[in-house]
């Protein structure tokens, strides 16, 4: 098994946890559908995934996941009050371009909603920028920017003071250190290299 997939075993083991059997979940930003197809076999949920990526929307069909091509954002708008049990942003937060309003209207569609991102307050990325003026190259950030989508990066302080800002409950919170396997205790805005979050109206 590569790091990378040790990495995902873990962040799919956490979200786990906070689904119950039978779930409806809806994945924004489902990427090839593989977190769906987790849940699915673990869960026995009824999963929905939502990626721009057409390509991506052909993975999830060959994995049997249903899914949907197209804007998160405008796709959103078209599910009643509700309509699932949880909606999932799996590493796809920081490439929304209007995440305020899609992760309120997440909150609409679904009785929980489960956020996951990369910590850009890790301690390897602050001496990072303050040693060479930019992003270095770490567990956390394993490419070059000039490779990677573009995201708002943001820290996990500033995630929860935007959630205090909103009124919306944090149920759960799980953060993992910057080998993203191993849970973080102590001064995670600091130490902790991926954040998940259980949110709740």
């Amino acid at each position: 098994m590569n790091p990378n997939s040790k990495k995902r075993q873990v962040d799919f083991q956490v979200i786990a946890q906070w689904v119950n059997d039978g779930d409806r979940v809806l994945d924004l930003g489902c990427g090839k559908g593989i977190l769906l197809e987790y849940l699915q076999q673990k869960k026995a949920i009824y999963g929905v995934g939502v990626d721009i990526d057409f390509d991506k929307i052909l993975s999830c069909v060959k994995r049997r996941v249903p899914a949907y091509h197209g804007d998160v954002g405008k796709l959103l708008s078209h599910f009643e009050d509700d309509s699932f049990d949880r909606v999932i942003f799996s590493r796809s937060v920081e490439l929304l371009d209007d995440p305020d309003a899609i992760l309120t209207d997440a909150l609409r569609v679904g009785k929980r909603v489960t956020v996951g991102f990369v910590n850009h307050g890790y301690w390897k990325n602050r001496i990072s920028f303050l040693k060479d003026g930019g992003r270095g190259i770490n567990d956390v950030y394993p490419r070059p920017w000039y490779e990677t989508l573009r995201a708002n990066h943001f820290s996990a302080s500033e995630f929860e003071s935007y959630c205090e800002s909103r009124s919306f409950k944090i149920e759960n919170r799980v953060y993992l250190r910057g080998n993203w396997r191993d849970e973080c205790t102590t001064f995670p805005n600091l130490l902790a290299g991926y954040a998940i979050y259980d949110l709740a109206k």
